[in-house]
């Protein structure tokens, strides 16, 4: 069925995830099985953003749209899901923007690596701010942002950098990342600490953010391509372990690890987000899924994307729903609970 150039997928995800009830992954001591949940069936639905964006990152809106970065477009867009229409908004020549969080004031802050900047524009009318990184900082890679309880933007850049930004003032300040190259996914925790992951040199970085300061914490899995982290309500660092197909817990109160393999034959797991309930969601480019992970009963479940090479490389989320950018099909995606 067609509703402003959407379609729901409720009963296709449904079938497919049948199938996905068949696999059964076991890993590092611990029994991981995948199946459908129980109850009425989840919704994946696509929404189409204008072709050749490939929107790269997502970050849901407090007024229900969605914002997201339009990579190749050199543009942040923004999608109505009630309508199903879109709007870019077009960031500089040379800009190709990878993620997008919502602010503390509202606004959707970019990292944009065509411009080596941090972007903030104004939800009101539109108006951009670029925060430049200091000379002799070119082209380092800019990756994924997060915002502490200061309202200090922290960001990482793929080269071996990461950051803060002060938006009061507009200082940015950049410090060389441990063991060099990869640093990626970021997070901040509800007691306000900032984590981030580095995919080239395998380990979880937590920032002193009071010195700039970074401490490698190693996973148990050697050369694991640590790609993502998000924090749950317990302060505990979830990890997408690109290379060695296991998602990872860190906890901090312990300084104890645990990991788990995804289902299937070659799982790729490349973000992570934990919604309201600490429920863990991954995107597995191997199974072209969405994936869910219970900590408390330990299983996995699958939501096959509708549409097959999605290329889902990052999640974020509200209350009830769980967005991903399919980057390489032009879509956003959507999982509502029922």
């Amino acid at each position: 069925m067609r509703i402003g150039g959407d379609r729901d997928y409720s009963s296709e995800a449904h079938a497919a995830a049948i199938l996905a009830a068949l696999v059964i992954a076991v890993s590092g001591g611990w029994s991981a099985r995948t199946f459908l949940a129980q109850g009425a069936p989840a919704a994946l639905r696509e929404y189409p953003v204008p072709p050749g964006s490939h929107p790269h990152d997502v970050a849901p809106a407090s007024d229900g749209g969605v914002w997201y970065t339009a990579q190749t477009a050199g543009a942040l867009g923004r999608l109505d899901p009630s309508t199903g229409k879109t709007l870019h908004i077009k960031l500089g020549e040379g800009s190709a923007p990878h993620g997008v969080i919502v602010g503390p004031d509202g606004a959707p802050w970019i990292t944009d690596g065509g411009l080596n900047a941090i972007v903030r524009v104004s939800p009101a009318n539109e108006e951009i701010r670029r925060f430049p990184l200091p000379a002799g900082r070119a082209s380092v890679d800019l990756n994924t942002a997060a915002f502490d309880h200061e309202g200090t933007l922290w960001f990482t850049g793929q080269r071996g950098v990461y950051g803060r930004v002060t938006p009061s003032t507009g200082r940015v300040e950049v410090w060389d990342a441990p063991r060099g190259r990869g640093a990626y996914g970021m997070t901040v925790t509800p007691q306000g600490a900032i984590y981030f992951a580095s995919l080239a040199s395998g380990y979880v970085g937590r920032i002193d953010i009071k010195t700039g300061g970074a401490t490698a914490l190693q996973p148990p899995t050697a050369n694991q391509g640590a790609r993502r982290v998000w924090s749950d309500s317990r302060s505990r660092i979830w990890a997408s372990e690109w290379n060695a197909g296991n998602l990872a817990l860190y906890d901090p109160g312990t300084n104890q690890w645990k990991e788990w393999r995804l289902p299937g034959q070659r799982p790729m797991p490349y973000a992570v987000y934990v919604d309201e309930q600490d429920m863990v969601w991954l995107s597995d480019w191997g199974a072209n899924a969405l994936v869910r992970f219970d900590p408390s009963r330990q299983t996995f479940e699958a939501f096959p994307f509708p549409t097959e090479g999605a290329t889902v490389r990052q999640l974020l989320g509200r209350p009830g729903e769980v967005w991903g950018a399919e980057s390489g099909v032009d879509k956003l995606v959507v999982w509502r609970r029922r």
